[in-house]
């Protein structure tokens, strides 16, 4: 029930007309209400325990719904007090005015002689009796038993009303039998409060209907007591199983509460944010089973609840110790994401896409080990650093998606130029062959980059084609040797490795350099060795030229490094 729907209650029950009906209701009303008024404090506490400025939450809101409703209260106490001083003033007025017409009804018995008065005057007195209203209950008994003793008292006395009498007995009889009809079928109610305020009614009403035949009366009267008493007995059994469900109540929540106490057991020594809210979860679980149980007798219930109370506030308290040692260390990562979030803001509009996405892919890793700066914090810091980085790859995503479609247009330009080399008739002079195949490659290469499943397929095919015409070309020596090399060069520039490839081919030319290096310095060495003789001679002339020819591929692979260089 929500704190207006208490108010909204109170104002109907406070509105009834009957304020001591209603009086146990409001009571009920009232105590549920102070317990929802310490649940709601202790959810506040909570709350300013949690937050991340609790000293901004300390001071009290103003309510101004449970100061009506205790106003409303107020009032209500105020005026059922005085209804009820009211209501035994009046019992006893009535208390007098009925002794009184006890005493005209007695004048009466004793004086009156006139049969017609006498009668007249009796309707009289028991038209005011009926319309008194009620007196103080120890008195209605007596009374109502003097003045049914003076009514027998008249009518046996008074002859010429013997015939009425008679009449008004059966009738009270059958009025009684009806009257005990009603009793019984209160039992058939489910509202105890409804069927003890029709008993009270239908009692008094009994009471009032006056004598009966005598012969009926024992019947009449055990009937009466017997339904009597099987409304009260259901009143009873009422009462005994609310008692028994309130002491259920009790040994449940006892129950429930060394089950909290043992599940609290070493919770001081909780490592992680993870773990306390886990711990929270279940104990907030606990205190809605607690809820769920009701209420039970009233002193064991308050009991329990200050000793259950007290086991969450602990929790609680230690709670927020654990949080307020993690500030600091919050701050801290704070300061540190915030260095990451500038840095990604200096990245977010580089265009060197590989060297730029391996960057944020490190300050995403640096900010996932730095952990948590606090829930508020941590949110307002990783919407800004994302913010970064998705700007960075959103506009890379667009660049390769415009990259793309400029790659199937280049994938068609290069097989247009395959398709010319494949149909390419040489020309009969060798030089203008060469330069012709040389613009094809100059072509192809200039064209750019493919789509990547299509890349070696094209590759390929350009190498077929190109490589077909050279193989058709009749060069000789260093012709031959240099127009193959930059042919092959021409391939490694369309190879979409390219790069990879020419720092291979200038690794390898230097390493056999290393190595003709290495054999020129042994010949050399080994020239000294040789004695001035015929056969001496010839094999110094042979060392010699074996030098000459290292010499000259020496010469020859670094010419081709500097086409090489030339070539990247």
């Amino acid at each position: 029930m929500e704190k207006s729907e208490f108010l909204e209650r109170l104002k109907e029950l406070t509105a009834q007309e009957d304020v001591i009906a209603v009086s146990g209701e409001i009571n009920e009303l009232k105590s549920k209400f102070q317990d929802f008024l310490t649940e709601e404090e202790r959810r506040h506490q909570l709350e300013r325990m949690e937050s991340e400025h609790p000293e901004e939450e300390a001071l009290p809101q103003e309510d101004s719904t449970r100061t009506e409703f205790f106003e409303l209260y107020t009032a209500f106490r105020e005026k059922k007090t005085a209804l009820a001083s009211a209501h035994k003033i009046e019992q006893e007025t009535n208390l007098r005015l009925k002794k009184k017409l006890i005493e005209r009804l007695q004048t009466l018995i004793t004086e009156e002689e006139n049969i017609g008065v006498a009668v007249a005057t009796y309707k009289e007195i028991h038209e005011e009796w009926k319309n008194i209203g009620d007196i103080p209950r120890e008195k209605r008994q007596e009374i109502q038993n003097e003045y049914s003793k003076l009514l027998e008292s008249f009518f046996r006395n008074l002859k010429i009303y013997r015939e009425l009498k008679e009449h008004d007995l059966k009738r009270n009889s059958q009025l009684k039998r009806e009257l005990i009809d009603k009793v019984k079928h209160l039992t058939e109610l489910e509202s105890v409060k409804e069927i003890e305020s029709r008993i009270k009614a239908l009692q008094n009403e009994f009471e009032e209907i006056g004598p009966v035949v005598n012969e009926e009366w024992e019947e009449i009267k055990h009937a009466y007591w017997d339904s009597v008493k099987a409304v009260y007995a259901k009143i009873h059994d009422f009462y005994e199983g609310k008692r028994h469900q309130l002491n259920e109540n009790i040994e449940k929540k006892r129950a429930l509460l060394e089950e909290v106490k043992t599940f609290l057991a070493g919770f001081e020594s909780l490592p992680t944010i993870k773990a306390w809210e886990e711990q929270t979860q279940q104990l907030l679980a606990f205190q809605n089973k607690w809820k769920e149980i009701g209420y039970g007798t009233k002193k064991e219930n308050e009991e329990l609840w200050h000793e259950f109370r007290e086991q969450c506030n602990l929790f609680f308290d230690k709670k927020k110790e654990f949080f307020d040692s993690l500030k600091e260390g919050n701050k801290k990562i704070a300061e540190a994401k915030k260095a990451l979030i500038a840095k990604a803001q200096s990245l977010k509009e580089s265009t060197d896409w590989k060297e730029t996405t391996n960057a944020f892919l490190k300050l995403q890793q640096d900010w996932k080990n730095l952990g948590h700066a606090g829930q508020k914090t941590e949110q307002h810091l990783w919407k800004e650093f994302r913010g970064a980085c998705d700007s960075f790859f959103n506009a890379k995503q667009q660049h390769f998606a415009e990259a793309d479609k400029q790659n199937e247009v280049n994938l068609q330009a290069k097989l247009d130029i395959i398709s010319k080399i494949e149909s390419y008739v040489p020309s009969e002079d060798k030089k203008k062959t060469l330069d012709e195949l040389r613009e094809f490659s100059a072509a192809f290469n200039a064209v750019g980059k493919v789509p990547i499943k299509e890349k070696d397929k094209v590759y390929n095919a350009y190498k077929n084609a190109i490589d077909a015409h050279y193989s058709k070309l009749k060069l000789e020596g260093e012709e031959k040797d240099k127009a193959f090399f930059q042919a092959k060069m021409d391939s490694i520039k369309a190879n979409p490795n390219a790069e990879k490839l020419i720092d291979r081919e200038r690794r390898d030319m230097y390493q056999q350099i290393q190595t003709l290096k290495h054999e020129i310095n042994q010949y050399e060495n080994n020239l000294g060795f040789f004695a001035n003789s015929k056969g001496a001679d010839a094999l110094k002339k042979e060392v010699e030229n074996k030098i000459a020819h290292a010499k000259r591929k020496i010469e020859d692979y670094q010419r081709k490094m500097k086409l090489l260089a030339g070539n990247e």
